[in-house]
Formats: C-alpha cells, sequence, structure tokens
C-alpha cells in the first residue's frame, strides 16, 4: 500500500477564555490515503474548520503529529511549512475567495505560477480545467460577472490546478442552492478521481458526504 498522505497522531488543540480552558480537538488520529475521498461532518463549534486549519499547516498551537507525505511538520520552520503548502496542498472554502481583479484564467493560472509553471503550460492547463468544469464560455470573466456556482466552480479549479496531493475543502458549496451545489460536489469529485488527488470534505450534508469513500464523525474533539 502507498504511504499516506495524510497522518495525524494524538493532534490537540485547546483554547483559554479567561480562566477557562476549552478543548476543541482532544486527540485525533487520522490517515487517509492517495486519492481518498473523506467526508468530514459534526455539529457546528464541533472542530472541523480547526482541524483542516491544523493539517493545512495554516496557524500554530497545535500538540501532536502532523505528517504530510511523511514530512513532519512539527520539525520544520515556517519557510519548510509554506512548501509543504505549496507543493501538497489545495483550498477550497465556503467563500471563493477569488481575486477580483482578475479573470477566470487568470485566478487559476496565479498558483502555477508561483508553483514554478511557465506561463503558456499555466494558462493551458488552467483552460482545461475550467473547460471541464463548463466554464469555456467564462474564461475572460472576472468573478464578479459569474454566478456563485461559476465563482465556486474556478475556486475548485485553482484548488486542483498544481495538482496537489490533498485538497482541503471546507463547505465548498455551502453557499450554493442545492442544484449548484450537487454540480460543484459533482464535479469535486469527478476531477478528484481523474487527477488522484486525495480529499477531505467538511460539510453538514449527509445526502452529499454519503457519496465519498468515508465518512467520519467529529465528536467530543474526536474522530469517529
Amino acid at each position: 500500500m502507498n504511504e499516506p498522505v495524510l497522518v495525524t497522531r494524538d493532534l490537540k488543540r485547546s483554547f483559554t477564555q479567561g480562566e477557562v480552558t476549552i478543548e476543541v480537538l482532544r486527540g485525533v488520529n487520522l490517515a487517509v490515503q492517495p486519492g481518498e475521498i473523506v467526508a468530514l461532518l459534526g455539529p457546528s463549534g464541533s472542530g472541523k474548520s480547526t482541524l483542516l486549519q491544523a493539517v493545512g499547516l495554516l496557524e500554530g498551537g497545535f500538540d501532536g503529529s502532523i505528517r504530510l507525505h511523511g514530512e513532519e511538520a512539527a520539525e520544520l520552520d515556517d519557510d519548510g511549512r509554506t512548501r509543504l503548502r505549496r507543493d501538497l496542498l489545495g483550498f477550497v472554502y465556503q467563500f471563493h475567495h477569488l481575486l477580483p481583479e482578475f479573470n477566470a484564467v487568470e485566478n487559476v493560472v496565479l498558483p502555477q505560477l508561483v508553483h514554478g509553471a511557465d506561463p503558456p503550460t499555466a494558462h493551458e492547463r488552467a483552460r482545461q480545467l475550467l473547460g471541464a468544469l463548463g466554464l469555456s464560455e467564462r474564461l475572460d470573466h472576472r468573478p464578479s460577472k459569474l454566478s456563485g456556482g461559476e465563482q465556486q466552480r474556478v475556486a475548485v479549479a485553482r484548488a486542483l490546478a498544481n495538482k496537489p496531493p490533498l485538497v482541503l475543502a471546507d463547505e465548498p458549496t455551502g453557499n450554493l442552492d442545492r442544484r449548484n451545489a450537487g454540480a460543484v460536489f459533482d464535479l469535486m469529485l469527478e476531477l478528484n478521481r481523474v487527477v488522484g488527488t486525495a480529499l477531505i470534505i467538511v460539510t453538514h450534508d449527509a445526502e452529499l458526504a454519503a457519496r465519498t469513500d468515508r465518512t467520519l464523525h467529529l465528536v467530543d474533539g474526536k474522530l469517529q
């Protein structure tokens, strides 16, 4: 079996409010295999987004082990963690976070240029991804000229642009109506399987979660 793309061991996170300590993550153990699609469910405030922030190396303050492609994040400095985020991870959020001054193609090209791709190759991959997401006629449109579903599809293309081994999606369909949510989810699953990227998807939608390879529930700071 291939090495897991992500492994956490006894991952913990707590916050102090006044004299009260709130334990959000209480020893999370998780392994995600290459190409696997995992749904993460739990009530609001259960720590789902905190867990994604941890494995996405977006903030500190965590105890325990996070290994991405065999590298222990705790042993790396800021530059090393930035390298892991750049090379191994893609992110999709509930809000698209597209750059408003750039069109759809440019939003997908930019992370590739940061990753070191040459401009012609980056533009071609952006067009291919956006075309696969049904946006061939919207390539030159800025985010303000796109619908909510179209904006989120561009965000999905951006997350997959560098073919990361793992994409972290935090309620990626939360701001969409049922039809657009289903369409974006369909495309995420399809492109995931084509590219071979593993996915962790935080969602409240049990129906969508049932279509993934594995569903985990975060309860009292632990995965079940």
